[in-house]
């Protein structure tokens, strides 16, 4: 029990900030580019992806601000790639999501520094916790598999709130359902949109992981870190 600081419970994002979900990802749709055959209508897979990415980012931001729903991301962002295929047919692509869900809950590829990171603060005494916008089914079967959800107390999902980050409902409700008090409470994530300005919006402290030493936009986070490691120089 080493926590000398003021912090108690850590929120954690998963997607990028614990897992690595853009490899992860791309392995999985290379995979069902090959699987599927697709290199008969698209030149290559570099070609496929992306198309992919682009679209499935601006879905996901949609999702976050209540634009779509969980259904039209789900179908939309497979869809989008089906389409110069000449396939427009709702069921194949909600086959090829679940293929593509399965596959990546088998990924195991974590952020660098992420295993060593989480054994340092739950040795120390702090109360881990997800806070993600990630489908349940999903996040904890990536969870489980990439050998990290024993050192969490609990998950919590923006299905569990009804609201997605960065909207402080969802903050809220982790403060509240993990009995923490906001002033011991800090989230650590990459986007700055769903974490940070969440988080801040909250009232909560917040450490942006920031690999790529991106400029803070309309106010300073808490901390601004460029790996997980200079964590620990904090906590």
């Amino acid at each position: 029990m080493r926590n000398r600081t003021k912090y108690k419970s850590l929120f954690f994002d998963f997607d990028d900030t614990l897992w690595d979900t853009y490899h992860n990802n791309k392995e999985c749709l290379e995979e069902i580019y090959d699987a599927y055959h697709f290199g008969r209508h698209y030149a290559s897979f570099d070609a496929f992806f992306d198309r992919y990415m682009p679209h499935n980012l601006l879905l996901w931001e949609q999702y976050r601000n209540h634009e779509i729903d969980r259904r039209t991301l789900i179908f939309e962002r497979l869809l989008h790639v089906l389409r110069p295929m000449g396939i427009d047919d709702k069921a194949y692509a909600l086959k090829l999501n679940n293929d593509f869900l399965r596959r990546s809950t088998q990924k195991t590829r974590t952020v660098p520094g992420a295993k060593e990171l989480l054994e340092y603060l739950y040795t120390g005494g702090y109360r881990l916790f997800i806070l993600s916008n990630g489908f349940r089914e999903i996040q904890s079967l990536k969870l489980q598999n990439c050998g990290f959800a024993s050192y969490f107390e609990r998950i919590i999902l923006s299905e569990d709130a009804s609201v997605q980050k960065p909207h402080k409902r969802i903050f809220d409700f982790a403060l509240k359902n993990t009995n923490s008090r906001r002033s011991e409470s800090l989230m650590i994530g990459d986007s700055w949109e769903a974490d940070i300005i969440g988080a801040q919006n909250a009232g909560m402290d917040q450490v942006w992981y920031n690999p790529d030493g991106l400029p803070p936009r309309n106010f300073e986070p808490t901390y601004n870190v460029q790996s997980l490691d200079a964590i620990k120089t904090i906590l």
